[in-house]
């Protein structure tokens, strides 16, 4: 019951200061002319969404932080290795993601930072993410928990790390196209990741890493309010990347990388939609779907927006409980 008691009371907490802020915080965004820079498609289908203000993941971010402060404050979490590493992650991506928004609205285009500026900004988060998590304890191990198999890898562990967290960022940021698409799957899969890491009682801190997840949850359902369609806000780079990486690193420390593959589904149908697009066009010149990621595909068929969005939450959730089936049950 005290389990359920500290859910609640993070879950609750953290979506009313998520509301709070975000009452307060867009207006003056709107103020600011912060506004989301569309393409030429999104233009034309989206044109409503013209003025929308981005950098919208402050909205979830700040409070899921303070809700954790609190609960180290009044001594309810104790700080430790796992922790750190998925906090440390969650404000290093928010600060890549800040940057890349502040840069496109500045530039009134979708130039950001460059490729090579964002990868050498998430390799230094990733070399700390590793010197953290082998300071805990931890061996450079991919396990797969159904084999029983313990593969040691040694410092190529690294380079996984700097995968997982590059690729689970980057895939919520492409997902990130139509109103609450995102953020609802992300609330999902944190969700799931919750139970997931209540489960892990081996794991230093299983309980202040799943107690995060829950803020999260209820941090982005306060967003959510605020970003359904139609959106009154984007969460822009500065959430997206933040929520992904986060996944990843969740993922990681809890070692259910590929339990991530389908709490993440969706995600990783947009992004391999968009590498074998690319593939298919460099040798065909031909496109293989209308549009890419694959939400554009639907909206190109007539598809309203909603229904898209519907859909995709519902392939999301199933998967979800898929993956608590086999992760934790079986």
């Amino acid at each position: 019951m005290l389990i359920l008691t500290k859910v609640a009371f993070v879950v609750m907490f953290s979506f009313i200061i998520s509301l709070i802020l975000g009452y307060v915080l867009i207006p003056i965004l709107r103020k600011k002319k912060l506004d989301q820079v569309l393409n030429r498609f999104l233009e034309e289908k989206h044109k409503k969404k013209n003025g929308t203000p981005t950098m919208g993941g402050i909205i979830f971010i700040i409070p899921s932080l303070i809700i954790v402060l609190l609960l180290l404050l009044f001594n309810k979490i104790e700080m430790n290795y796992s922790l750190l590493i998925v906090v440390f992650t969650f404000i290093s991506y928010s600060l890549i993601g800040f940057i890349d928004d502040y840069l496109i609205i500045k530039r009134h285009n979708n130039n950001g930072l460059s490729e090579s500026t964002k990868f050498v900004m998430q390799l230094f988060v990733a070399v700390i993410f590793f010197y953290l998590f082998m300071r805990s304890g931890n061996e450079p191990l991919l396990w797969i928990h159904t084999l029983h198999l313990r593969l040691d890898i040694g410092w190529l562990y690294g380079l996984f790390i700097l995968f997982v967290l590059v690729a689970s960022s980057n895939a919520v940021n492409l997902t990130d196209g139509l109103d609450g698409l995102a953020g609802g799957l992300s609330l999902i899969a944190f969700l799931t990741f919750g139970i997931i890491t209540y489960n892990t009682g081996w794991l230093e801190g299983y309980e202040s890493v799943a107690l995060f997840c829950f803020a999260l949850v209820g941090s982005i359902l306060g967003f959510l309010v605020f970003n359904v369609n139609p959106a009154k806000i984007f969460m822009g780079d500065t959430g997206s990347l933040a929520l992904g990486a986060t996944l990843g690193s969740i993922a990681i420390i809890t070692r259910h990388e590929l339990l991530l593959v389908l709490i993440g589904i969706v995600f990783v149908i947009e992004t391999l939609t968009c590498i074998i697009q690319r593939i298919y066009y460099k040798f065909t010149k031909k496109r293989l779907f209308l549009m890419t990621p694959i939400h554009h595909s639907f909206e190109k068929r007539g598809w309203n927006e909603s229904d898209i969005v519907k859909l995709f939450w519902i392939i999301g959730l199933i998967a979800s409980l898929l993956a608590l089936t086999f992760g934790v049950i079986i």
